[in-house]
C-alpha cells in the first residue's frame, strides 16, 4: 500500500488509541488457534457485570482474499470478506450480517499517494450510502466523512477533519455530529526506544456547551511491559499494564477511579489473549 494522507479514520487515531485502546472494566478471555490447513480460529468470553457473552470466529485467508465468520450467543452471524489490492492501492470489503437481512453493505477503499477515500452502500433497495475522502500527504492532510440516506434524502452524517503530522508530533482537528462536536487532539513521542508518548484531547459540544478534556501517557518498561496512564476533566483517572508472557499470550489489566466520588468501588478490567 502506497504512503499518503491514509483514509479519513487516521485522523486523530494515533492520540484516540493512546487515550482510549484497551481501556476496558470487562472480564475478556480470548484464545486463538490455528488448523494444518490454517485456518484462524478465535473464541471470545467476555463477562460484563451480570451478563456473560461470547462469541467464535474462523479467518481463512486464501492469497489476497480473506473471509472472516463470526458467530456470537445470541445466534448472530457476520461474514466479512476482505479482497486485498485486487489493484495498486484498492480494497474490496463485503459484510453481511445475519438474520439481519438489510445488513449487507459493500465497500471500496483506495489509497494513493495524496488521497485516500473510501465509499460504501448498503445491499438494500433504498440503501445509506457513506463516503470519506481525505487529501494531502504524510504531512498535512484535510477530508471529510458524509453519510446520505436515499430513503429519507437526507444526510444523516457529515464531518470533517484535519491532521498535522510533523517529526515526532500529530496534532488533528475534528468537527462531528453535523457541526455539533469540535475535538481537538495532539500525540507527542517522547521516547521512541520506550515506546514513551504524551497525548491530550479536548471535546466541546456545542449543543451542551460541554467540555471534555483527556490527558494521557504511556510507557514500556521492558519489551514485553507497557504502561498507560489517563484523567480527565471529571476526574476519572484509569491506569493499564500490559505484559507479554510470550510473544502470543498477552495479559492486560485495567483500573479506573472517579476521585470525585472516591467512596464507591474502583472499576477493574481484565483482559488474557492466548495463541497456542
Amino acid at each position: 500500500m502506497v504512503k499518503g494522507p491514509g483514509l479519513y479514520s487516521d485522523i486523530g487515531k494515533r492520540a484516540r488509541d493512546l487515550l482510549f485502546k484497551d481501556y476496558q472494566n470487562d472480564h475478556k478471555f480470548t484464545i486463538t488457534t490455528y488448523t494444518s490447513t490454517g485456518v484462524e480460529i478465535t473464541s471470545t468470553g467476555v463477562r460484563k457485570g451480570e451478563i456473560y457473552l461470547a462469541d467464535v470466529s474462523t479467518k481463512v485467508k486464501n492469497k489476497n482474499i480473506t473471509t472472516d465468520v463470526k458467530v456470537d450467543t445470541n445466534s448472530n452471524l457476520r461474514t466479512i470478506i476482505t479482497v486485498d489490492e485486487p489493484a495498486p492501492g484498492l480494497k474490496t470489503i463485503f459484510s453481511f450480517n445475519f438474520p439481519d437481512q438489510k445488513s449487507g453493505k459493500v465497500e471500496l477503499q483506495y489509497q494513493h499517494e495524496y488521497a485516500g477515500i473510501s465509499t460504501s452502500i448498503g445491499l438494500t433497495a433504498n440503501p445509506v450510502v457513506n463516503f470519506s475522502g481525505v487529501v494531502g500527504n504524510n504531512l498535512v492532510a484535510v477530508g471529510t466523512d458524509l453519510s446520505f440516506d436515499t430513503t429519507s434524502g437526507n444526510f444523516t452524517k457529515y464531518n470533517a477533519g484535519l491532521n498535522i503530522t510533523h517529526a515526532d508530533l500529530i496534532a488533528s482537528l475534528t468537527l462531528n455530529d453535523k457541526g455539533d462536536n469540535l475535538t481537538a487532539s495532539y500525540y507527542h513521542i517522547v521516547n521512541p526506544l520506550t515506546n514513551s508518548a504524551v497525548g491530550a484531547e479536548l471535546s466541546h459540544s456545542f449543543s451542551g456547551n460541554e467540555n471534555i478534556l483527556t490527558f494521557g501517557t504511556q510507557h514500556a518498561l521492558d519489551p514485553l511491559t507497557l504502561l498507560k496512564a489517563r484523567v480527565n476533566n471529571y476526574g476519572r483517572a484509569s491506569a493499564l499494564i500490559q505484559h507479554d508472557w510470550t510473544p502470543r499470550t498477552r495479559f492486560s489489566l485495567v483500573g479506573e477511579v472517579d476521585t470525585g466520588a472516591i467512596e464507591k468501588s474502583a472499576k477493574v478490567g481484565l483482559a488474557v489473549a492466548l495463541k497456542p
